[in-house]
């Protein structure tokens, strides 16, 4: 980043922390007492940081507690694209209860029960996919949140043994909500989206905004759709986020990261090409993990 960038880049750090809705500390209306803050992604973005999450769509524990103790700030757990089912990512999470990586689940739809079982679960962040009306976003916090914010039901769950018997006191500034922007027609009316009160992240799903156009990432029409969910979210003191390719990008602070597959292979080709002969044995027997 040139001297320019970094200065831009940090007045924006500073203007979104006063303006977004990731309030620290935020006070509990019964009883003026601050309310605790468990969620690192939220307090790594209000500390100016960005966050990066690995992805993933295996319901196998072990990989999952690879990943979420690899250095991830959070996981995104994959449950529109994959077979995932609920019961499975439960587990998942209990797995690695104390593991540093906050879980967040990408939804198949922002739907009263997938998000009721999502929180439930113990998931800190909510990923609703293909957001293209601000009532989709409104859905998206309602089910999220208890009262009065919200109308989330009280059910049972595991979110109590995850995050501790004061939940329902802080559970509503933990919870995180990410809504993505993956057409035109979300991007017409992302100004409108990225005000919704409660929205915590805007994402700008390339890929999808590529697929529903037709048009090249190098495509200036590309690019002012991208721009333009880059500007508006801005506007509205939301927190940026996008593909991990992007973390070099003015603005943007909360990233999707690779998935499993993906990191094997290249921890494979590491550990295949970059590892010295002295050094072979050891990774053979899993005397000294990379």
């Amino acid at each position: 980043m040139t001297a320019k960038q970094v200065i831009l880049t940090a007045a924006f750090c500073a203007t979104a922390c006063l303006l977004s809705p990731l309030t620290a500390g935020a006070q509990n209306g019964d009883s003026g007492s601050k309310v605790r803050m468990y969620n690192t992604v939220k307090q790594k973005l209000l500390d100016g940081k960005q966050v990066v999450g690995g992805t993933v769509s295996t319901s196998d524990p072990n990989i999952y507690c690879a990943m979420a103790e690899s250095g991830f700030d959070f996981l995104w757990i994959e449950m529109q694209h994959s077979p995932l089912m609920y019961d499975d990512v439960a587990k998942m999470i209990w797995a690695c209860k104390d593991a540093p990586a906050i879980p967040f689940i990408r939804i198949p739809n922002a739907t009263e029960g997938d998000i009721q079982k999502a929180t439930d679960i113990g998931a800190l962040g909510i990923v609703v996919p293909m957001v293209h009306t601000v009532e989709e976003a409104q859905d998206a916090v309602k089910y999220a949140k208890f009262p009065p914010v919200g109308r989330r039901s009280q059910g049972g769950g595991q979110y109590g043994r995850l995050w501790g018997r004061d939940y329902r006191k802080t559970a509503n500034e933990n919870i995180m909500i990410v809504v993505m922007i993956e057409s035109p027609d979300g991007v017409a009316i992302v100004d409108k989206i990225a005000a919704v009160p409660g929205i915590d992240v805007v994402f700008a799903a390339s890929g999808d905004i590529g697929s529903f156009t037709g048009w090249e990432r190098t495509d200036p029409r590309y690019m002012k759709l991208i721009n333009r969910v880059r500007d508006e979210t801005l506007k509205a003191g939301k927190i940026l986020g996008g593909p991990f390719a992007w973390s070099d990008r003015q603005g943007y602070m909360f990233f999707q990261g690779p998935g499993e597959g993906s990191l094997i292979k290249s921890g494979a080709q590491m550990t295949l090409t970059g590892v010295s002969d002295d050094k072979k044995e050891d990774v053979a027997t899993g005397d000294e993990p990379l």
